[in-house]
């Protein structure tokens, strides 16, 4: 077998090559899975849309966000800002409190800054070119295939996690979208199946299949419109594929957090810093080994400017940001004195909030 290539070589011993798998004509693909997809997609509100500001929207938020909890905020924020202009026109404080809740603030301020940047530089146009619209803040290869394919019918593919695993279960490619060298090889396959029009729906196709029958876990294979097609069902090897691929580890973190409350209002506190920046929460310190917590709770409040009598609650809660695991104890605070006007303290009724709150904070004035 040493002068097999590697591709050949695999197929021989009955294992998947990641360099070239066996592929079924795109036009047959094309066909089962779009006459799938006519008939059994979603109705979501940012489909039937050929507006790329609202197709923006909807793949920014969908980004690290379940479908049924990006549902609610697309319309609250499209009420909000209904337009590109009047999103850049906003003030981030208020984008932030409209995004507040989603999660991953990152994606809101990059989705206001490009705005911005598109009334400015652009005649509030969306670029219809993949090079300008990819170098907006924020805008990556999957952003930009998605938007210019569903709102200009740019033949782009898109490559997100449901995408990834249809294609790697198709082809039983063992390639991991987390992974360079698998995303690459993904990324192949699905440039190789983009069609020349009505781009925009098959990856819409693509993605629904991924979402709704070519799950993760549960895969529903006797659904699936391209089932006497795919590679890892034939071998009965659906589960290998895609590969897990290596998450990171968590990193364990120790904050504590004072609820100060007066008139039926807590004071919050803006963060600053590279984790949640502009984001609102009851005043807090991440907590260092070997000081004493209520000192250092002390110290963070003087930094703010703030006297107040502070007693440990006996509970901590635990909270989860992206890979940080944090343990959250909780302090009962009263002022000593009136808290000083400042633009990083303000009075908040969390019923009513007018700044974005943190899920932290959400979370500790729900309860």
């Amino acid at each position: 077998m040493r002068d097999l290539t590697p591709a050949a070589r695999a197929a021989s011993l009955g294992r998947p090559s990641l360099g070239s798998p066996r592929r079924a004509a795109p036009a047959a693909l094309h066909r089962l899975l779009l006459a799938w997809y006519r008939r059994n997609s979603r109705a979501l509100p940012w489909r039937g849309t050929r507006d790329p500001y609202r197709i923006w929207v909807s793949e920014a938020m969908l980004q690290q966000t379940r479908v049924a909890t990006a549902r609610s905020y697309y319309k609250a924020f499209l009420t909000r800002f209904p337009t590109l202009a009047a999103l850049a026109r906003a003030r981030p404080d208020d984008v932030l409190a409209a995004w507040s809740g989603l999660g991953y603030y990152r994606r809101a301020r990059h989705l206001h800054e490009a705005a911005r940047i598109v009334m400015r530089d652009h005649h509030g146009r969306v670029p219809d070119d993949p090079v300008t619209f990819g170098a907006l803040p924020g805008v990556g290869r999957y952003t930009t295939g998605a938007v210019l394919s569903l709102a200009f019918d740019r033949p782009l593919a898109v490559l997100d996690g449901n995408v990834a695993r249809v294609l790697s279960r198709l082809y039983a490619l063992p390639a991991a979208v987390r992974e360079p060298r698998g995303a690459r090889a993904l990324w192949g396959v699905a440039d190789s199946l983009v069609p020349r029009q009505g781009a925009g729906e098959w990856n819409q196709a693509l993605m629904e299949l991924g979402a709704t029958v070519c799950a993760p876990r549960t895969p529903r294979c006797n659904d699936c419109p391209l089932r006497t097609l795919c590679r890892a069902r034939a071998t009965n090897r659906v589960s290998a594929f895609p590969p897990a691929a290596p998450r990171r580890a968590p990193v364990a973190m120790r904050r504590a957090v004072a609820l100060i409350g007066r008139n039926g209002r807590v004071l919050m506190a803006r963060r600053e810093g590279a984790l949640l920046d502009g984001m609102w929460e009851p005043p807090g310190v991440d907590l260092r080994a070997g000081a004493s917590p209520r000192a250092q709770l002390e110290a963070g409040l003087r930094a703010l400017g703030v006297q107040a009598e502070i007693a440990p609650l006996r509970q901590s809660v635990r909270h989860v940001i992206t890979h940080r695991a944090i343990t959250v104890s909780l302090w009962r605070g009263a002022p000593r004195a009136t808290v000083p006007r400042s633009a990083r303290l303000r009075w908040v009724d969390p019923a009513h909030a007018v700044v974005p709150l943190t899920a932290l904070a959400r979370r500790l004035c729900s309860g």
